[in-house]
């Protein structure tokens, strides 16, 4: 089964550190390809979209240049992602499914500082990757749970709170989760 489109909820009991409490958003999930998001939640220091800009020689325009840079992922950490709502479309924009869309361009990052890009959009520093058969054999092993995605968790600016809601979509109580997979 595809999880492309949902988003993972680290489970309470994982101890990697780049994905706890981390909710990460699946952009391509295939047997034959593996698994490939951006974790929403986490941000990279302090490092704001008004930094990179300034590095690309990229005019901002309004606010977007104290948007945060988010941590998208231990793979290729300096290649940078923009995850976005699909009112904006390139020929290199992966589109999700009808509500999200990923685009890893120079131009989107132009367009979002002229003020004419994604209506929503949230910009990553590398991502998670996951070989064929990984990610699935990490659910089994009851490190993930999978959860329909919400625009308003992926694009909330509230941080701390997405690992939370995520959850709560599922009506799940923290206190009840076992860190012990279950055997049929």
């Amino acid at each position: 089964m595809s999880l492309t489109g949902q988003l993972l909820v680290a489970m309470p009991q994982m101890l990697d550190p780049r994905f706890a409490r981390s909710v990460v958003y699946i952009c391509a999930h295939s047997g034959e390809a593996g698994a490939m998001g951006l974790v929403i939640n986490k941000l990279l220091g302090s490092a704001t979209m008004g930094e990179l800009f300034a590095q690309l020689d990229i005019p901002p325009t309004g606010g977007v240049g104290s948007r945060p840079v988010h941590f998208g992922g231990p793979v290729e950490g300096g290649r940078g992602f923009v995850l976005h709502s699909a009112d904006y479309s390139e020929e290199a924009t992966l589109v999700v499914d009808d509500n999200i869309a990923l685009t890893a361009t120079l131009d989107v990052l132009r367009a979002i500082g002229r003020g004419e890009g994604p209506r929503q959009s949230l910009f990553a520093l590398g991502y998670a990757g996951w070989a064929p058969g990984q990610l699935d054999a990490e659910i089994q092993a009851n490190g993930w749970l999978s959860v329909p995605a919400d625009t308003a968790i992926i694009f909330d600016p509230d941080h701390d709170q997405k690992w939370q809601r995520a959850l709560a979509k599922l009506g799940v109580d923290l206190t009840m989760l076992s860190s012990e997979a279950g055997h049929a």
